[in-house]
C-alpha cells in the first residue's frame, strides 16, 4: 500500500460534523430511530443488540470529521490495522459505536449517492458514510460497526463486516473523532 504525504489530512478537505453523545439510553436511540422511520439492517440490530454496545451516560458534543481513504494517504485501499495505525498519526481518534445512530439521527440531509452507479459488492455502496468504531468482536461474521446511508429516499443506519484483510477502497468515506 502505498502512502502520498500530499493532500492528506490536514491538507485536504474535510467535513466536520458536531455531534451530541449521552443523551439518550440504548434503548431511547433504538426507539428515536424507529420513531423517525430510519431503517436498520439486521447487522445494525445485532450491534444494538449486543450488551458490549455501551453508550456515554454523561451528555457531551464531540467533533467527527469525514474523510476518504486517499486522504489518509493510501492511493490503493488499506486494512483496517492500516487505517487504525494512520488514523493515530494523525492525532485522530475511532468513534464509540454511539456515534453510529446519534449521527443518523442528527445528519438527516445526507444524499443519495448510488443513483445511476452500479450496485457493489465487498465494498462501501456509493454515497455511505462509514463510522469506523474500535470493533466489540473480531469474529468475521460479527458486524464491526455502522454505516449511513440514503436508499430511495429512506434514511439508513447499516451495519457492516470487514476483517483485518478487507480493504477498503481509496474512494471509500469515513468518520473519525477529532
Amino acid at each position: 500500500m502505498s502512502i502520498e504525504h500530499n493532500n492528506i489530512y490536514p491538507n485536504c478537505s474535510y467535513v466536520i460534523r458536531a455531534v451530541q453523545l449521552g443523551t439518550d439510553t440504548k434503548a431511547n436511540l433504538y426507539h428515536k430511530l424507529n420513531q423517525e422511520g430510519i431503517q436498520l439492517n439486521p447487522f445494525a440490530e445485532q450491534l444494538f443488540d449486543d450488551k458490549r454496545f455501551l453508550v456515554s451516560a454523561t451528555p457531551h458534543s464531540i467533533e467527527t470529521i469525514e474523510l476518504q481513504i486517499k486522504q489518509l494517504g493510501f492511493l490503493e485501499g488499506a486494512t483496517m490495522p492500516q487505517i487504525f495505525d494512520r488514523v493515530k498519526e494523525l492525532g485522530l481518534r475511532l468513534c464509540s459505536l454511539e456515534v453510529g445512530p446519534q449521527l443518523r439521527l442528527q445528519y438527516t440531509e445526507q444524499k443519495e449517492g448510488a443513483v445511476g452507479k452500479p450496485a457493489t459488492k465487498n465494498r462501501a455502496p456509493f454515497g455511505s458514510l462509514t463510522i469506523i468504531s474500535s470493533p466489540i468482536a473480531w469474529d468475521h461474521d460479527f458486524p464491526k460497526g455502522f454505516y449511513l446511508r440514503t436508499i430511495e429516499g429512506e434514511l439508513w443506519l447499516r451495519g457492516y463486516s470487514a476483517d483485518f484483510e478487507h480493504v477498503f477502497s481509496p474512494e471509500d468515506t469515513l468518520i473519525f473523532c477529532r
